[in-house]
Parts: C-alpha cells; sequence; structure tokens
C-alpha cells in the first residue's frame, strides 16, 4: 500500500494541474473571442468577426473537457475540503466562461450586421461599458487562479457602476431607436450588444462568487440575491 501512495499524489497533483490549466486556458480563450468581438465592431473588422463565431467550437469543447476531468478526479480521489472546491468552483468558471463567450458570438453576429450597413457615429458610445466589462473579467479571472477572496469580493460593486452605465446607454439607444430613420436598425443592435456586455459582467461576478469560495469556503451568492430583490425590477 505505501508503495502506491507516492504514485496516487502524484497523479492527484496533476489531475489538478490539468484542470486550473484548463480553466486557465479556456479563460484566455474566451477573453479573446470578446476582443475580438468588440474590435470587429468598433473597427468594422468583418475577418474578427467571422473569428469569433468560427472558435467559439473551441470554448464548447473546453468546457466539456473541464467537467470530464473535474468529475473523473471527484470519482477517483474523493477530494476534500479546499481541493473539493478547486474541483467545484473550476466546473463552474466554466460554466459561466462558456456563456461569456456566447455573448461575444452574438456580439460578434450584430456587428457583422452592422458592417454590411453604413457606418453609425454612436457605435463608440459602447467602449466605456465594454472596458468596465472587460477589466470585471480580468479581475474575476485573476481572483480564481490567484485565489483572492478579497479581489473576488470586490467585484459586486463594480458591476452596479456598470448597470448604471448601462441604463444611460440603453436609454440613449432607445431614444435614437424611437427617432426613427436610416439608423434605426444599428441602435437595436447596439442596444443588444450593451445587453450582452451587462451580462458578462455578471457572469464576472459570478467567477468572482466562485474565487472567494474557493480561497475562503464563503458563499456570498445569497448576499446578492437579497439585495438584488430590492434593488433590481424583474426581468
Amino acid at each position: 500500500m505505501h508503495s502506491d501512495t507516492p504514485h496516487i499524489l502524484r497523479e492527484f497533483d496533476q489531475a489538478f494541474g490539468a484542470l486550473r490549466n484548463e480553466v486557465i486556458s479556456m479563460a484566455g480563450q474566451a477573453r479573446l473571442n470578446l476582443e475580438r468581438a468588440m474590435q470587429g465592431l468598433l473597427e468594422r473588422d468583418l475577418e474578427k468577426c467571422k473569428a469569433v463565431v468560427a472558435d467559439d467550437d473551441e470554448v464548447d469543447e473546453a468546457e466539456m473537457t473541464i467537467d470530464r476531468i473535474g468529475m473523473e478526479t471527484l470519482v477517483r480521489f474523493h477530494p476534500v475540503a479546499s481541493d473539493l472546491r478547486l474541483v467545484i468552483t473550476s466546473m463552474k468558471v466554466a460554466s459561466n466562461l462558456e456563456r461569456i463567450s456566447d455573448h461575444a458570438v452574438n456580439i460578434a453576429k450584430r456587428a457583422r450586421k452592422m458592417i454590411a450597413r453604413p457606418a453609425c457615429a454612436e457605435v463608440p458610445f459602447i467602449e466605456p461599458l465594454y472596458a468596465m466589462a472587460g477589466e470585471l473579467l480580468r479581475d474575476a479571472l485573476s481572483a480564481y487562479s490567484d485565489r483572492n477572496a478579497q479581489l473576488g469580493e470586490s467585484l459586486k460593486a463594480r458591476d452596479k457602476e456598470l448597470d448604471k452605465l448601462h441604463k444611460r446607454l440603453i436609454a440613449t439607444f432607445s431614444a435614437r431607436l424611437e427617432e426613427g430613420g436610416a439608423g434605426t436598425e444599428d441602435f437595436l443592435h447596439l442596444i443588444f450588444v450593451a445587453r450582452s456586455l451587462e451580462r458578462i459582467g455578471d457572469l464576472a461576478v459570478n467567477i468572482g462568487e466562485d474565487a472567494v469560495y474557493l480561497d475562503s469556503a464563503r458563499d456570498i451568492r445569497h448576499d446578492k440575491q437579497r439585495t438584488a430583490v430590492v434593488e433590481t425590477p424583474a426581468e
């Protein structure tokens, strides 16, 4: 029995290393998809839009790989405490990353339709929202990879600022939409792009909450639900 122990420990470490590396690699792909989708929109670059749609399969496959490694690790090694939390949070982070990549695809598809039309002067209005969502996502992933609960917990307040900016943008684009005219379709696309960026902020907060759980075994999701009942109208 004793001779097997180092071998089992090594395989245990390899499984956990593989899981973490897969999540970090998937995160890089999801962030790249978002970046290219927004560059496609802002720079009217059709090739970048097409690349996002083509590469989304890689993110879907990564999520399935992470789920498989996670389940195998649970069944084979029966991890406990922080090891168990790493498996659970890695699978949850992968699920959120897959949804983030789906939103990047939605943005790329909207951008592709806008590129086929004359340039819309209001497109740059979306840049500050993208900057905020991109920073939230970057910090959420740092919180996960560094096991930084403090950083993970700080995302919720910043997401409220993103929500305020989102509401202002929707009001602006809706007002333009109501004016009618040649650019009406573009404002509808921009409303959906803004909506996707707002959702990416929410998904980044989810990853931050997973990082808090990973680092300190605290589940802070229900704090959010209590405040959400008071602050946000039903969708």
